[in-house]
């Protein structure tokens, strides 16, 4: 069970650790990279083709401003392809959404919110869990937890308010 990260530049690792942590959690590998669409394609096509044959079953990309990133990602692969587009530049990462959400017909990448790592990282498990129970029965667990936490919270409203 493994995942691989790319992020743009090693500015965006505050926004993507949260992933990280989540996905260990679940006992998957992460294998992470800073790997620029723009500085470093060669090491990013080279990394690319290292997932196909490293048991990688999902990519996560996170990149801001023209998120370049997760296109490039997906264009080199058929593994699916998770972009997470952050804020920081002029646009507070709209202009990383709409990019990422753009892409052309026959080269699809699954888009979260902006700086939204922890949904890719879960929308990463719900990928994986098609193929492993183990994962599955875990966010089986975890939603059942979710909503325990918030009927609490609706049981505290009504208690303070009656």
């Amino acid at each position: 069970m493994k995942v691989a990260i790319i992020m743009g530049s090693t500015s965006d690792l505050s926004k993507v650790e949260p992933a990280v942590e989540i996905l260990k959690s679940y006992g998957v590998e992460v294998n992470v990279r800073c790997l620029s669409a723009h500085r470093a394609h060669l090491g990013l096509s080279q990394f690319i083709q290292e997932t196909e044959t490293d048991g990688t079953e999902v990519i996560i990309t996170a990149a801001g401003m023209a998120a370049a990133l997760p296109g490039v990602v997906a264009s080199q692969t058929v593994l699916p392809v998770i972009g997470v587009p952050l804020s920081g530049a002029t646009l507070d990462g709209m202009d990383a959404l709409l990019s990422i959400v753009q892409m052309p017909s026959g080269i699809p990448v699954a888009t979260v919110a902006i700086n939204g790592s922890k949904n890719a990282a879960y929308l990463a498990l719900q990928i994986m869990a098609i193929k492993h129970d183990d994962i599955k029965a875990k966010l089986l667990d975890y939603r059942k937890d979710m909503e325990a936490q918030a009927m609490r919270a609706n049981d505290e409203m009504i208690e303070k308010f009656k």
